[in-house]
């Protein structure tokens, strides 16, 4: 291969489809991880989080790299 051409990748000429829905239930999840998905559910619901200005705000002042 000369120094003038390159390599060049291209997506292969197939139509993708998605054909596969994943859906999983409570019962065939971990025990731990439904109470800790359900906790989290609530806390989003009671307005227990941070915003995301807020978060990067609050990181800037403690890392000086971020600023």
């Amino acid at each position: 291969m000369s120094s003038k051409k390159k390599n060049i990748v291209q997506e292969p000429p197939a139509v993708y489809k998605k054909t596969v829905e994943v859906e999983m239930t409570s019962e065939e999840l971990h025990p731990v991880l439904v109470k800790l998905l359900e906790q989290s559910i609530l806390e989003a619901d009671g307005g227990k989080l941070n915003p995301h200005d807020e978060v990067m705000k609050r990181m800037k002042e403690k890392i000086a790299i971020l600023k």
